[in-house]
């Protein structure tokens, strides 16, 4: 799902990519605490990877972990911020793009354990005059079913942005872009990766709750996973301090290398405005594949059977399901904004978490010529190195 480099509709947050199956050695390779280093060989494997790919993409920084029942390792290659000099560290934090998409679902289906709403409700319930409102159920939504039209294809949303990247948008701003447009098929007819889907729910969660979203995923996310460092920032551009700075292409004028570390991420609302760390994304990883201390064991069973769709282009080896991707068995998301790229990836089977962050979002051209982005490359071939 990696696309041309021409647009925020095309790829700012348009690939799920968990299609993944997948420089500088932190002292000891290991995970946090009493965790046992992986073998020698296999950091040296990682390491190579991470290494390989600065080059391929020419990015400035990148950081990685793997976390097996057996040992992990932490990585770095590069530096934080373009011109700099210090290498990415473990308290850094970064946008996590469209890994937002994970909590913002999660805490939908929350609501429903709460009985605050169904799956199964119209979106027109909570949110008039979107395409397909009256069909498209909250599930569809979800699960990218819906029908609705990405706003980030708007080429006026487009022009509003990078004509001035430090703008703040309102959500009901953002899903006016397609109010009045058709739907791109019937709801529930196949799966279309689409940001109206979750910026439409985190109004729905909002709504029902009468909560802002940053304080019911401190409050139902991050607190009981521990989740310190993770956060959503609403309308600001801020980063908490150690972060990455992050560089990128899009914007005006096109294909000129820009910094973008302080553009405001508000244009993605509960679609992708999240900050976290390497450690965070680790441990929500696991939550995410699990849903242990998150979600009824009704609901999991429901997160688990999403993972088996028929719903076109869905496949038994590649789907979309209820706010995560899975392929071959491994669950998770990745996430792109101007300036960063990340990817967090968790096999329930092993008990392994894969998670990568990089500060830049500029593709490179894969082996059939189509551009390809650093963080799912780096996970994949740390996932195949495992093998």
């Amino acid at each position: 799902m990696n696309t041309p480099p021409s647009s925020i509709s095309r790829r700012a947050l348009v690939g799920w990519a968990a299609a993944s199956a997948a420089g500088v050695l932190l002292p000891g390779c290991s995970g946090s605490g009493d965790e046992p280093a992986l073998s020698a060989e296999i950091q040296s494997r990682f390491q190579q990877a991470l290494d390989r790919n600065r080059t391929l993409f020419n990015f400035p920084g990148a950081q990685a972990g793997v976390w097996t029942s057996s040992g992990s390792w932490v990585g770095v290659s590069g530096v934080s911020a373009p011109g700099g000099n210090r290498p990415p560290a473990r308290d850094d934090h970064t946008r996590i793009g469209s890994i937002t998409k994970t909590f913002t679902v999660m805490l939908l289906l929350q609501l429903v354990d709460q009985k605050l709403v169904s799956l199964e409700d119209p979106i027109s319930t909570y949110i008039p005059g979107l395409p397909n409102g009256e069909t498209a159920t909250l599930r569809m939504l979800a699960s990218m079913t819906s029908g609705i039209p990405p706003y980030t294809d708007s080429q006026r949303l487009q022009a509003d942005y990078f004509s001035n990247p430090l703008a703040v948008f309102t959500p009901q701003q953002l899903l006016s872009y397609i109010k009045g447009q058709d739907p791109i098929f019937p709801a529930g007819t196949r799966v279309a990766y689409s940001n109206s889907n979750t910026v439409a729910l985190g109004m729905v969660i909002e709504q029902r709750t009468g909560k802002p979203i940053a304080e019911l995923l401190q409050q139902q996310n991050s607190t009981p996973l521990g989740l310190g460092q993770t956060s959503f920032p609403g309308t600001s551009n801020a980063l908490p301090s150690p972060h990455f700075e992050g560089v990128t292409i899009q914007g005006d004028p096109s294909d000129t290398l820009k910094n973008a570390t302080d553009w405001n991420p508000s244009w993605t609302f509960t679609a992708g405005a999240m900050v976290s760390t390497l450690d965070d994304l680790r441990h929500w990883a696991v939550a995410l594949g699990t849903g242990e201390g998150l979600v009824s064991p009704a609901m999991q069973e429901q997160r688990v059977a999403s993972m088996v769709s028929n719903v076109p282009p869905n496949t038994p080896a590649r789907t979309y399901a209820l706010g995560f991707g899975v392929t071959n068995g491994w669950v998770g998301h990745t996430g792109e904004l101007p300036g960063f790229n990340t990817s967090i990836q968790y096999d329930p089977g092993t008990r392994t978490a894969v998670v990568v962050m990089v500060n830049s979002d500029i593709p490179a051209p894969g082996p059939d010529g189509r551009p390809i982005n650093p963080a799912p490359t780096i996970s994949d071939e740390l996932i195949a190195s495992l093998r």
